[in-house]
């Protein structure tokens, strides 16, 4: 049992992911892109139930990865499609396509890296995807025109080499003991009285994580090109 439960719940994860097309098929893509949120806690619990009891594979891994791909990388595509793409023609065809194609490529390249890190390689495809479902859901009060330009730039995050962190490897300090669970009390009554607004609260979130690449890029770039011109000013006045 110490080995099935986390597979257990990845595959929970799956599932999920095929509820949330089937939802999306039948035009209840709202159902679905709030289905697609909720898998993003199980994708999140899999990896730490695995790690708590010693139950880490090489088999749980690759489910994993399965998993994250439909829920995460298909159901998003097929939810922005219904809501918003298929109305374009052609181009909102190949947007749609590109949307889990980057995800395929996002996880073959997290399987293939060695070692462990502080921060993911490119925008993980959780949060990519639970992005794409949120644009989604709030897609009546984003202007149309910039629902495929969002689209493409998620996939693009995803394939890039832009650094995330990673809190799956931040230590918690001893505080976190009587912080966390206050917090799950305070989350667990905003979601029965105030349901509406949780998918809400997870699109700010994850929308700041994603800025948060962006971001890293942009003071990156303006800090090389400090540098270089430092160097030119130094090489002239030589």
């Amino acid at each position: 049992m110490r080995k099935v439960l986390p597979n257990l719940i990845t595959t929970m994860n799956l599932a999920l992911g095929m509820v949330a097309l089937m939802n999306a098929y039948d035009g209840r893509y709202q159902v679905a892109a709030i289905i697609v949120m909720v898998g993003m806690a199980l994708d999140g619990l899999d990896g730490r139930v695995a790690r708590a009891l010693g139950a880490q594979s090489e088999f749980g891994k690759e489910l994993d990865s399965l998993s994250d791909l439909v829920t995460f990388g298909v159901a998003p595509a097929v939810i922005m499609y219904i809501a918003a793409l298929r109305d374009l023609g052609l181009t909102g065809d190949l947007i749609a396509v590109l949307f889990p194609i980057a995800g395929a490529l996002r996880l073959a390249r997290f399987n293939t890296q060695s070692g462990r890190t502080q921060y993911f390689v490119g925008l993980p495809i959780t949060a990519a995807g639970g992005i794409l479902s949120a644009f989604a859901l709030y897609h009546g009060l984003i202007p149309t025109f910039w629902l495929p330009i969002l689209t493409v730039a998620l996939s693009y995050l995803m394939v890039s080499k832009t650094r995330y962190p990673n809190f799956k490897r931040v230590g918690l300090p001893k505080r976190a003991a009587t912080v966390i669970p206050l917090l799950a009390v305070f989350v667990a009554i905003l979601f029965v009285r105030h349901r509406d607004l949780v998918p809400g609260l997870v699109f700010v979130v994850l929308a700041l994580y994603g800025g948060y690449g962006v971001w890293y890029d942009i003071r990156a770039f303006v800090r090389r090109r400090a540098k270089e011109r430092e160097r030119l000013e130094r090489a002239q006045s030589k």
